[in-house]
């Protein structure tokens, strides 16, 4: 089992690296913003709690998060690992996932942070506006996400370096040379 956290900024490329990852890997891939989507989508207990929490502009608890998280994970006994993709956002996020992980026999096995400057992320996410148009690139919606990951999530890392499962891979440059230097990462990790 390969179980891999992927940290970036906004536009650091984390969204083409993962379907990479997924390919290569065979991993199933949770994003906590997909997830949450679903489930209010499809108004389960969870989603209607979401729903309550967001209506009132709150942030979603992070037990709320953490049981559709193991919600996920239980409902693929046969995966090969897990990426997850935008969780841990904070330090109690990431001990709430390693007891999660735990609690399931696992653990993460590698977080990879894609490192890029935040003057090569305004300039890639200026590019993918004008050509994606996605809602979450409006410029009130990017500065705030922006502001999220340098002011808050970014202390999440020295966690994992502590722990020695953090590797930093250089975000800037050929789509396929940041592949290698992950797979170069992962690798490390499969059996």
């Amino acid at each position: 089992m390969l179980n891999i956290v992927i940290f970036g900024p906004p536009g650091a490329g984390k969204g083409t690296q993962s379907e990479k990852i997924i390919d290569k890997y065979n991993v199933v891939h949770i994003s906590t913003g997909d997830l949450f989507r679903w489930h209010t989508k499809n108004d389960t207990p969870l989603g209607l709690k979401v729903k309550e929490i967001m209506n009132s502009g709150e942030l979603v608890s992070d037990d709320i998060t953490i049981a559709m998280l193991r919600e996920e994970v239980e409902k693929n006994p046969q995966a090969s690992g897990f990426l997850f993709d935008g969780f841990p956002r904070t330090v109690p996020q990431a001990e709430a996932l390693d007891e999660l992980m735990k609690s399931l026999g696992t653990e993460i096995h590698a977080v990879v942070e894609l490192d890029v400057t935040e003057e090569e992320v305004r300039s890639r996410i200026a590019k993918r506006k004008e050509l994606e148009g996605r809602a979450d690139d409006a410029d009130d919606k990017l500065e705030r996400r922006i502001q999220e990951y340098f002011n808050k999530t970014i202390h999440v890392l020295p966690y994992y370096k502590h722990q020695n499962r953090l590797s930093t891979v250089n975000g800037i440059g050929a789509i396929e040379n940041i592949s290698a230097s992950i797979a170069e990462v992962l690798n490390k990790h499969v059996s």
